[in-house]
C-alpha cells in the first residue's frame, strides 16, 4: 500500500514538473525584464496573449514622473510600418493599449521609455502577442482537468510498468479515455472558442497542441492493444508514458493558429 501511494506521489510530481516547465517555456508567457534610466531600474512585464473583447493593455509601473513612454507595434508577421502610440501617465504607471485583433491575430510590439534624452527599449526584439476569444469556463475547466488527470495517470502507468506490473490494460484505457475527452472532444471546443477552428493540427495545420495530443493517444491505443487479455505490455506502456511526458513538455500553443495577414486589408500607417 505504501509503495503504491509513493508511486502516485511520484507520478504527481512528474506531472506538476512538466506542467510548470511547459508554462515557463511557452510562447504565451509574459515577456519580463529590467531597463535602467538614470539611477532607476524599471521592471517590465508585457503580455504575449490576450483573450476576450477590447484592446490589450500595455502597462509599465514607473514612479519617476520624468519618464515618458511610447509603444511601437505592427501586425505579425508582416513588413507593415510600425505604429507609434504615446503612453499616458496614470499615477505611478505609464499605459497604452494595442488595438483589438481577430482571434489568432498576432502583433509584435516594443516599449520605448525616455528620461532627459536617454532612451531604453524593451524587449530588444519586439514581443509577439496573440489575440484569442474567451473560452467559457464550462469548456476550459473540464478540458484542463481531463488533460492534467490523463497526464497523471499516464505517468503512474509508466511507473507501474517500470516496477514490473503486468496487468496494465485497464489503466491504459483510462489514459485513452481522459486524453480523448480532454484533447479530442473538449480540445476542439476550446480551439473553436479561442481561434475560430475546431482542429488546427495535422493535416489542416501545424499546431503542436493538437498534434501532440493525437500522437500520445495513438501510442496509448497501441499499448492498450498489446495489454489486452492480461498480456505483458510493460514495454509498450513504458514507451507510451515516455512519449506522453515528452510531447506534453512541448510548450503549449507552439506553432499555433496564426492569421495570414496577406489575405486581409493593410494595417494603418505609422503616425
Amino acid at each position: 500500500m505504501r509503495g503504491r501511494v509513493g508511486l502516485w506521489i511520484l507520478a504527481l510530481l512528474l506531472t506538476l514538473s512538466s506542467a510548470v516547465y511547459q508554462r515557463l517555456t511557452g510562447p504565451t508567457r509574459p515577456a519580463r525584464g529590467v531597463v535602467t534610466l538614470g539611477a532607476e531600474e524599471i521592471r517590465l512585464r508585457l503580455l504575449r496573449s490576450f483573450a476576450g473583447e477590447g484592446d490589450m493593455p500595455v502597462v509599465v509601473k514607473v514612479a519617476d514622473p520624468k519618464v515618458t513612454g511610447s509603444v511601437a507595434w505592427r501586425r505579425y508577421p508582416t513588413d507593415d510600418p510600425f505604429v507609434l502610440l504615446p503612453m499616458t501617465r496614470e499615477g505611478e504607471a505609464l499605459k497604452a493599449v494595442l488595438p483589438h485583433q481577430p482571434p489568432a491575430g498576432k502583433l509584435e510590439y516594443q516599449v520605448r521609455l525616455t528620461r532627459d534624452g536617454e532612451t531604453a527599449l524593451f524587449p530588444e526584439r519586439p514581443a509577439i502577442t496573440r489575440f484569442k476569444g474567451a473560452v467559457p469556463n464550462v469548456v476550459i475547466v473540464p478540458h484542463v482537468f481531463a488533460m492534467f488527470t490523463g497526464m497523471l495517470v499516464a505517468n503512474a502507468a509508466g511507473l507501474l510498468a517500470l516496477r514490473g506490473e503486468k496487468n496494465l490494460f485497464r489503466i491504459s484505457l483510462v489514459v485513452i479515455a481522459l486524453l480523448g475527452v480532454g484533447g479530442l472532444f473538449l480540445g476542439p471546443l476550446v480551439q473553436k472558442a479561442a481561434f475560430g477552428a475546431y482542429w488546427t493540427g495535422w493535416p489542416f495545420g501545424t499546431d503542436l497542441t493538437d498534434n501532440k495530443t493525437a500522437v500520445a493517444i495513438l501510442f496509448w491505443a497501441f499499448a492498450a492493444f498489446r495489454a489486452r487479455g492480461g498480456r505483458d505490455a510493460r514495454l509498450a506502456v513504458g514507451v507510451a508514458a515516455l512519449v506522453t511526458l515528452a510531447v506534453f513538455m512541448v510548450p503549449h500553443s507552439a506553432w499555433g493558429s496564426q492569421i495570414d495577414w496577406s489575405k486581409l486589408p493593410p494595417s494603418p500607417s505609422a503616425s
